[in-house]
């Protein structure tokens, strides 16, 4: 999708299908919508004080305005003046570009972000104005035996009104939300897709997509034999359930610059994991049958890695990025994993399994563990981790954990800046000793107080060696119910995060 700033000397001039004006509660215009108000002879005012309350994000269609040059103004609702903020403006944009989707218009021009407000700059408006077409725009009908072609949105060109001396800052934030919107669709693409085609194999296929699409990211696929030579021996216990063979994956991003540093300049890597469980029925200690289907969204992690390196690549950031994604399925069988076994880490220590269905903390130490080649200057790892972190926080905020203070401040205002928020949950060593075994080093599991925390303790066991945040997005990487599917979550926190770094 294009998106581009629109600098006419005045919003009434403009010709385009759609034009979208914001309006506050208690008819109260937005310096925009006075401009078209005046342009028209009061014919915003009329309406506002007869049938539109101006609700945050509703919205009412006017045409053939007299005076004004678009065929239709569409006024969106942005709530009450006082309380008007970025998430309102956000929820205007995605207002406005389902509008747009739902008309089959092909182009539009929005003003709504050039209305200030607190805490958001132009730039993060812009940004917001193209994650909310991409929101509005992504179709998923991979599967579908007869695809509608009437049902694929249209709109392919979004413009943000603008004064001229502002184009640039707003062009940086469209740039930015464009290949965040981009890396988002991919990682709600991958997790939508079902188990039986998103496979290890088929993540480890994308992956080497990326890097022909991309010439500054490299990929290594790593098959069994290699991670078997590794010793990834707790990740490998994981795959034995199933017939699906799993994958390592590896993909280095380094942007131009980094090919002209030396070793001295050179910045340390920040290195992505994520969970790539493709499938998880809970191995042997089975989950139960309703909204197991939901099951193939456990790999989102994976997907998030992958969408942030293309966001990564289109954007050309000056940071080099590692994405480790290790991926099986988890499934009982006679081969599969039992309550009581004890297995050994790529880092020597020893675990044993009392839940199978806490897997995810199982092929994510070895990859926490492959992550210290780097010589990192951050790791970060994102999973569908536990149901407990969806009991805390519901599925507003991501979990964070982090043993590093600075990381996790770093991390929450990259998920403020992007309204891709996460809240932090304690990491006190008094959380630890609910992990103790008489047979292991440690056991998988601390029962169920604080699942969520005893689980990124159980991670943060394999990070002493780089500064660390854990990311639980078992709330926020998908929607169930009729509106079933995956968010692209954490994309825009991760990706902003990198902006920000670099």
């Amino acid at each position: 999708m294009e998106f581009s700033t629109q600098t006419a000397a005045s919003l009434h001039q403009i010709k385009t299908s759609a034009l979208a004006i914001g309006v506050f509660t208690d008819g109260v215009l937005s310096p925009g919508a006075d401009i078209i108000n005046q342009a028209s002879s009061g014919a915003l005012k009329n309406v506002l004080k007869s049938e539109f309350q101006a609700a945050a994000g509703k919205h009412l269609v006017l045409r053939n305005l007299p005076g004004v040059s678009a065929a239709r103004i569409v006024l969106i609702g942005l709530g009450k003046q006082k309380s008007y903020n970025a998430n309102a403006h956000a929820k205007a944009e995605l207002a406005f570009a389902r509008y747009c989707v739902q008309a089959r218009l092909t182009e539009a021009v929005s003003a709504l972000a050039a209305i200030e407000c607190p805490n958001s700059d132009l730039s993060k408006r812009a940004q917001a104005t193209a994650i909310a077409c991409g929101e509005a725009t992504y179709h998923y009908d991979t599967t579908l035996g007869k695809r509608d072609a009437n049902a694929l949105p249209k709109l392919k060109k979004m413009l943000t009104a603008i004064p001229r001396n502002l184009a640039a800052e707003a062009q940086r934030g469209l740039d930015s939300g464009s290949a965040i919107a981009n890396g988002m669709a991919l990682t709600r693409h991958l997790g939508d897709l079902p188990a039986n085609v998103c496979t290890p194999t088929y993540l480890g296929n994308t992956a080497k997509k990326l890097a022909r699409e991309f010439k500054t990211i490299k990929v290594q696929v790593l098959e069994r034999k290699q991670i078997e030579m590794l010793k990834m021996g707790s990740f490998l216990s994981v795959a034995r359930g199933s017939y699906e063979p799993p994958v390592f994956i590896v993909l280095r991003y380094a942007p131009p610059a980094t090919g002209r540093s030396t070793s001295k300049t050179r910045k340390a890597p920040i290195v992505l994991v994520g969970k790539g469980i493709t499938f998880d029925a809970g191995g042997i200690s089975l989950k139960t049958a309703g909204g197991m289907d939901e099951m193939k969204y456990d790999m989102c992690g994976s997907a998030s890695v992958l969408g942030t390196m293309r966001a990564v690549a289109e954007l050309g950031i000056d940071q080099e990025v590692i994405g480790l994604i290790p991926s099986c399925e988890n499934l009982p069988s006679g081969r599969a994993n039992k309550p009581g076994d004890v297995v050994t880490s790529m880092s020597g220590q020893t675990i044993e399994i009392l839940n199978t269905d806490a897997e995810g903390r199982l092929i994510l130490c070895d990859a926490l563990t492959y992550a210290e080649r780097f010589n990192p200057a951050a790791v970060i790892d994102m999973a569908t981790l536990t149901g407990a972190c969806i009991i805390a926080l519901g599925h507003v905020n991501t979990g964070l954990f982090s043993t590093d203070d600075a990381l996790a401040e770093s991390l929450l205002q990259a998920g403020r800046e992007t309204l891709d928020t996460a809240w932090r949950l304690p990491l006190e060593d008094a959380y630890q000793e609910q992990l103790h075994s008489n047979f292991a080093d440690f056991a998988n599991i601390g029962g169920r107080p604080a699942g969520s925390v005893t689980a990124a303790c159980f991670l943060s066991r394999f990070t002493g060696k780089y500064r660390w945040a854990h990311l639980d997005i078992a709330g926020t990487a998908w929607r169930s119910g009729n509106d079933k599917g995956a968010t692209g979550r954490p994309v825009p926190l991760l990706v902003q995060f990198l902006l920000n770094q670099a």
